[in-house]
Formats: structure tokens, C-alpha cells, sequence
């Protein structure tokens, strides 16, 4: 008992950290992906508060693609909770073999066993049974696998009955299992779990709700249900929010009305969205978008920095 113990007590994690976020783009033209919120908080720190609480107390990012913004915003949160940060640098993304040859220095520095997660993974991290299992079984590796509906779309891990891989096969086209390395997702009903205080309730909000302390919410708005208001957002009067992520510092203005229906709306850092607006679909403005007043805006990416002043019928990218 003792032993294990010690082992906590020195246990590290390395978080890839060094890919592009194509698929987030365009926010993730201006922020890395992992730095970009979820439920008000980095993706990444919620994989680092659940690391810490499994008593990791170094965690290795392999980083490239905006490592110096990494640094700049994490080494504070770190600190805060107590875990050493170490940011081991690609020359360019190497996909998931090549930063653990580059950090090897660091998860050799002793024979306890580490972590090893992508950064946009996010879910109730079953960390303490993942180690558990890894010590019981004894063998050199244990990987998380998830059940999908569609194996086809995915690379598919095969195994038998005692739990040992036989094989990776990338998009099956007959059925051959429907487990995949975990990539798995947490959403608003679990944080009802783990901290109800943090949603909120009363006149106009319906469903899941998270807005941060210091947003500010005018008259008569109404919103939810699955909506997330970053820092230093501003609702003014007579706004209607549904299914939307509202990031840090955005203006949505007077009477604005956002839908993302099926998928999500996601009104980036510092945009402002005009007065009497519809957007609606799966629209994602990047960081600093002007979206002029009483337009209609049905889908499609923003990249950053540009200002929108005529409708856009269809879902499309604006460059």
C-alpha cells in the first residue's frame, strides 16, 4: 500500500498538445485548440485538474503550434494547483510515436508509470480505475477503447476476451468490432453532477446554463437551454441565446437572436454580433468578427479579424 502510494506521489502525464485544430478553425486560427473554452475553462484544464486530483504532479506538454501562447497562459494555472509544467517542443506536429521518443528524457526519469492523453479529449476521466487496471494486469501499456455506433468512420481497436489488443484496423468496411481508442466527450448534464452551482436558473434561462460571474446580462433576455457565456461577455437587452458558446469579451447586441439547432453556435473573443441579428445553423465567428446590424446569418466559418455587413443565406466560409 505504501508502495503504490509512492508511486502517486511521482506520477507524470505527457498531453499532445502540438496539432493545427483544423477542425475548430477558426478559432483556432488565433488559439491553440486546447487553450480554447469549454464550460468557460481550457479544454486542457480540465485534463490537468483531473491529472492533479490522481496525484500527477508533472504533466509534459508536447507542444509546436503556438507553444509560446501554451506557456504564457498555462505556467499561472499551473502553479495554482500545484503541478510542474514541462513543454517538450516539436520542430512541427508528430503525430502520437514521436513525442513520446522526443519527452523520453522525462517519462524515464523513474519506472512509474504515466498518462498519456490527446488534448481534446474531454470526459469524466476515469484516471484512478485506468491505473487500477493498469497495475493489476501488469502487462506495459493499458489504452481506453469506447463503443461507436458507426466503426466504419473510425480506426477500430480489436481485442480479446482477457482485454489483449490483436490489432489496430483503420475504417473497416465489414464489421470487425465497434471499439475505438477512446476519444470521448462531457457535456453540461455532468457538470450538473459535479458542480450545480455553476449553472444557472431563473426568469428566461431554460436547460443547461453557464455564464461566468463576470458577464453581463440585460433586461428580458431569454437563453438556453445548452449555453455557455465566457468573461467579460456582454447580453444587452432582449437577446435570445440557444444551443451557443458565447467566448470571452463578445458583444451580442440588442434583440440578437442565435440558434446553433442541430449543432452549436460559437461567437468568438472579442466579436460583436449587431443589433436584431439571426444566426442560426452551425455559424462560428472567429476572434474579432463584426457582425453588422439586421443581418441573417445561416451557417459557415468567419475567420478572424474580418467584419461582416451583408447576409449570408447559406452556410459558407468568409476569408
Amino acid at each position: 500500500m505504501h508502495e503504490k502510494r509512492k508511486k502517486l506521489q511521482t506520477m507524470r502525464a505527457l498531453i499532445l498538445v502540438g496539432g493545427y485544430g483544423t477542425r475548430l478553425r477558426p478559432l483556432t486560427l488565433s488559439r491553440p485548440k486546447p487553450l480554447v473554452e469549454f464550460a468557460n475553462k481550457p479544454i486542457l484544464l480540465h485534463q490537468i485538474e483531473a491529472l492533479v486530483q490522481t496525484n500527477v504532479t508533472e504533466v509534459i506538454l508536447a507542444v509546436s503550434y503556438r507553444a509560446q501562447q501554451m506557456e504564457e497562459e498555462l505556467v499561472h494555472e499551473a502553479k495554482k494547483l500545484g503541478v510542474r509544467l514541462i513543454f517538450s517542443h516539436e520542430p512541427e506536429p508528430l503525430g502520437t510515436a514521436g513525442p513520446l521518443a522526443l519527452a523520453r528524457e522525462y517519462l524515464c526519469a523513474s519506472d512509474d508509470p504515466f498518462f498519456v492523453l490527446n488534448s481534446d479529449i474531454i470526459c469524466e476521466f476515469p484516471f484512478k480505475q485506468l491505473l487500477e487496471f493498469h497495475e493489476n494486469h501488469g502487462k506495459e501499456g493499458t489504452i481506453v477503447v469506447t463503443k461507436v455506433e458507426e466503426p466504419s468512420k473510425y480506426g477500430v481497436v480489436v481485442y480479446e476476451e482477457d482485454g489483449k489488443i490483436q490489432s489496430f484496423v483503420e475504417k473497416p468496411q465489414e464489421f470487425i468490432s465497434n471499439k475505438i481508442n477512446a476519444g470521448m466527450s462531457m457535456y453540461l448534464t455532468s457538470l450538473r453532477q459535479k458542480h450545480p452551482e455553476q449553472l444557472h436558473s431563473g426568469p428566461g434561462i431554460v436547460g443547461n446554463v453557464l455564464i461566468d460571474p463576470t458577464a453581463t446580462i440585460g433586461k428580458d433576455c431569454r437563453i438556453g437551454p445548452n449555453v455557455t457565456i465566457g468573461p467579460g461577455a456582454t447580453l444587452a437587452d432582449g437577446c435570445c441565446i440557444k444551443r451557443s458558446t458565447i467566448l470571452k469579451a463578445a458583444i451580442i447586441k440588442e434583440h440578437a437572436w442565435l440558434d446553433g439547432q442541430v449543432l452549436i453556435c460559437i461567437v468568438g473573443w472579442r466579436s460583436v454580433v449587431g443589433r436584431w441579428v439571426r444566426m442560426e445553423g452551425t455559424t462560428v465567428l472567429g476572434e474579432d468578427v463584426i457582425v453588422k446590424d439586421e443581418l441573417y446569418i445561416n451557417g459557415g466559418q468567419v475567420l478572424p479579424h474580418k467584419s461582416i455587413s451583408t447576409s449570408v443565406p447559406e452556410p459558407q466560409i468568409i476569408m
